[in-house]
């Protein structure tokens, strides 16, 4: 039985095991300005106007 190995989750080549589930350095960059920019969102419950007051920062603090 033959293993088939595992494509590369950015650009489907197969993968290697120094960059895991990527085939190089570019393809882990790449996912990794994807989560950056914003491309990639873990879901969540939506924020309400009441809880964007909460999490923003007390400027008076400063």
């Amino acid at each position: 039985m033959t293993v088939a190995a595992r494509a590369c989750a950015i650009c489907g080549k197969p993968q290697t095991d120094k960059f895991k589930p990527f085939c190089s350095a570019r393809c882990a960059d790449v996912d990794l300005n994807r989560w950056l920019k914003g491309s990639y969102v873990v879901p969540g419950k939506p924020l309400g106007e009441d809880d964007e007051a909460e999490s923003a920062p007390d400027e008076s603090a400063i």
